[in-house]
């Protein structure tokens, strides 16, 4: 398992976003050398984990829970068969491209060593959004990866240090629950009657994502 790209986004005007600002740091580059990954605190207030990758609309992106977004290169190939046309890394607006690891299979609370020094925990899937499908300029795309569920998964900076692309991947822990990325998604969006299951990795949830849980039991129980 390896890194294959670490990608980031610099602000650009685009007609799609929701941001106010019309900007947005969705179009992520490869880049090479080292990059600085470090927690940047609390969601609303900081922006992505690693050093010179732009977010623009911290309403809904960036924080600690947010801090690094990854997508397997399986998952972009899968999708290139399926789109007919060329994915390069960074195009699902991912920090990170990987390859030889099942991404949206991880389970939250799944810790991975990058490199030399830094470890990520997984927290959960990413929700497809507006400037997601004006990005890609794909029609019905926020339905189409929503049915598909191929979600890549957010994570959190356990301890910091510099990436790079080719650096190995190492998982250093996998809990002994099965609430993967792809189920927290799918709880959260098509399957809400799986939001209880979640409870089994509360600890490592997205803290919105953990709130939604205890919304939903407070109302229907389980």
């Amino acid at each position: 398992m390896r890194l294959l790209s670490v990608n980031l986004g610099r602000p650009k005007s685009v007609p799609y976003t929701d941001n106010p600002q019309g900007v947005t740091g969705i179009d992520k580059q490869p880049v090479e050398g080292p990059v600085r990954v470090a927690a940047p605190g609390p969601k609303g207030v900081a922006g992505s984990g690693l050093a010179g990758d732009a977010v623009c609309d911290l309403r809904h992106h960036g924080g600690d829970d947010q801090a690094v977004y990854a997508v397997a290169r399986e998952d972009l190939d899968d999708w290139e068969r399926e789109l007919g046309r060329t994915l390069g890394n960074g195009a699902f607006g991912e920090n990170l491209t990987t390859k030889g690891l099942d991404v949206s299979g991880a389970r939250i609370g799944e810790r991975w060593r990058i490199g030399p020094t830094v470890v990520l925990e997984v927290t959960g899937g990413r929700i497809p959004c507006r400037t997601f499908q004006g990005h890609l300029g794909e029609k019905g795309w926020v339905r189409r990866f929503t049915q598909k569920a191929a979600t890549g998964a957010y994570l959190r900076v356990i301890e910091p240090g510099e990436i790079r692309a080719g650096d190995a991947i190492e998982i250093v822990h996998v809990p002994e629950h099965e609430v993967t990325a792809r189920m927290e998604f799918q709880a959260t969006t098509t399957h809400r009657e799986l939001l209880p299951r979640l409870l089994e990795a509360e600890d490592a949830l997205h803290s919105e994502t953990r709130a939604a849980v205890h919304k939903y039991l407070a109302k229907y129980g389980g």
